[in-house]
């Protein structure tokens, strides 16, 4: 049987790890690249490194049968991914050195006819400088290679299933490459592949989380100025959504996540006198969050003046979202660390069911933490703290809506 791979993924963290295993599904020879030593070792175990529904199964499969195998060097294929981070350096500007150096170290290795994809979130025009890179070091293959662009559209926590079913955009540096990156995912995307050029490709993931930035800045505005005038915000947004050309989201204590709290600066950072909308969105929900911190500083003063004692704070929830264990850009983690830092001597109970330890933080289990606290704090709508049954008398400061009283 011929091994040989049929594509080099490089980067197998929570995009890449999963791309693998769906292509390996299909029976095509995957050869995997990641960095960490450690990574790749756990890997070729048939083991995994991070947490998702399903991909243990698929990885292991995978692994089993020889469809997929990981090492810290690519090797030659025919198809080269690239799903790396692309991080922020100095003030929110994106960082594309990831990119660049995956780039380079497939360099040596591309021949006539190779298919590169970046799947990474990037800003416009990474495709058209990464083609550049490649062929000002490999000017033989000048013309000759497709080059494309395909961001991921999953949801953390379901991405086996999105993955496959999913639409994608997909655009190449021109119609050639287009045409060759669509055959590929065809081999195992059941969604619809709609076809563009690189540069509308990059923007239209940076838009798409855009998007839902500014739309969750409305409503966390929306939840700054309700408090202010003593209405329930959740209320008045379940009544408002009654209008049926009106769709507002629930407020939050920010915006966390790998994506929708970092892929706007991508667009404000090359576009920073255009992009106003965009940029006030991230403003807006990065002051969010200060403001929950705030708010549970004048809660605990409040208590100590009123009792003579000081509070039992328990902090409910660190990852980004509900019920996951990701705590990437995490709004909720901020406020606990803010909560912390002015701490004077208060027992504070953290509390993140989805995890099992954190390095930072002790973690109390959300039971516990109910009963012992006198203050309690909701920073992320986890299903654990909707049943729960509080005391009359304790102070809850609710920030993701656990306690509307489900507005319908």
């Amino acid at each position: 049987m011929d091994n040989k791979p049929s594509v080099v993924i490089v980067g197998l963290g929570y995009i890449g790890l999963p791309t693998a295993a769906l292509i390996a599904q299909n029976k095509i020879y995957v050869h995997g690249v990641d960095v960490n030593p450690k990574v790749v070792e756990i890997i070729n175990k048939g083991k995994i490194h991070i947490v998702e529904p399903e991909l243990d199964i698929a990885v292991d499969i995978a692994v089993k049968e020889g469809y997929l195998k990981v090492d810290v060097k690519p090797t030659v294929a025919d198809t080269y991914l690239i799903v790396v981070p692309t991080p922020f350096k100095g003030k929110n500007e994106p960082d594309i050195s990831f990119v660049e150096a995956a780039t380079k170290a497939i360099l040596p290795l591309l021949k006539e006819n190779d298919l590169y994809i970046i799947e990474s979130t990037s800003p416009i025009g990474t495709t058209e400088k990464m083609m550049d890179l490649i062929y000002n070091q490999r000017s033989e293959l000048k013309n000759k290679l497709h080059i494309a662009y395909c961001p991921e559209r999953v949801l953390p926590g379901n991405v086996m299933y999105e993955l496959v079913h999913n639409d994608r955009v997909i655009g190449g540096v021109d119609d050639k490459s287009t045409e060759k990156a669509v055959a590929f995912y065809e081999q195992f995307i059941k969604g619809s592949l709609h076809k563009t050029n690189a540069r509308t490709a990059e923007m239209c993931k940076l838009v798409e989380n855009s998007s839902r930035d500014v739309q969750i800045a409305f409503a966390n505005e929306l939840s700054i100025i309700c408090d202010k005038a003593g209405i329930n915000v959740w209320e008045l947004i379940s009544l408002a959504n009654k209008h049926p050309r009106v769709n507002i989201l629930q407020p939050g204590c920010g915006v966390g996540g790998h994506c929708i709290a970092v892929d706007p600066y991508f667009i404000v950072a090359d576009y920073p006198l255009e992009s106003k909308i965009i940029g006030k969105a991230r403003e807006i929900n990065n002051y969010k969050s200060f403001w929950c911190a705030e708010k549970v500083q004048t809660a605990k003063l409040q208590f100590e003046l009123h009792h003579g004692r000081k509070p039992r704070i328990a902090l409910m929830g660190l990852a980004f979202k509900p019920d996951i264990d990701d705590l990437r850009e995490s709004p909720a983690k901020y406020i606990v660390q803010k909560v912390l830092q002015n701490a004077n001597n208060e027992e504070c109970y953290i509390v993140e069911p989805n995890i099992d330890s954190h390095k930072v933080f002790k973690l109390t289990n959300y039971k516990e933490a109910v009963e012992k606290a006198d203050i309690i704090v909701f920073l992320i709508a986890h299903k654990e703290f909707k049943v729960l049954n509080i005391n009359s008398e304790k102070v809850v400061l609710d920030f993701c809506g656990v306690r509307k009283n489900n507005y319908a």
